[in-house]
Parts: structure tokens; C-alpha cells; sequence
């Protein structure tokens, strides 16, 4: 998956991003700017995941949107 994609299209994934993890908040979300890694760990932090759980998490949401 090619991240530069995400980071260019990311003001207008937002929404969808915060529809999918409803934890996260509207200024987490756009402070992030497409940054997988700050992503992962957010969600870590969030939901209690270990970094294999965020990570596939977050490639499998990616892989159909982009």
C-alpha cells in the first residue's frame, strides 16, 4: 500500500476515518496528516491493541480505499 496516496487524499478520508474508530477525535485524527505510524499508535492507546492488531487493522482498512 502506498502511503503518499493516504497522506494526499487524508483531509478527505477524515470522516471515514473517525466513522471507522470512533475513539479517536476530530483533532487526533487531523493532527495525524495521513501518518501511519502515529495512526497505529493511537489506536494502540485507544482500543488496547498490541501493534500487530493496530497495524493489521489499519492495512486492511487502507487496502480498499486506496
Amino acid at each position: 500500500m502506498n502511503w503518499d496516496i493516504v497522506k494526499g487524499k487524508w483531509k478527505q478520508m477524515t470522516g471515514a476515518v473517525r466513522e471507522k474508530w470512533g475513539e479517536l477525535t476530530e483533532d487526533e485524527v487531523a493532527q495525524m496528516e495521513g501518518d501511519r505510524d502515529q495512526l497505529v499508535g493511537k489506536l494502540q492507546e485507544r482500543y488496547g491493541w498490541t501493534k500487530n492488531e493496530a497495524e493489521r487493522e489499519v492495512d486492511d482498512y487502507f487496502r480498499d480505499k486506496v
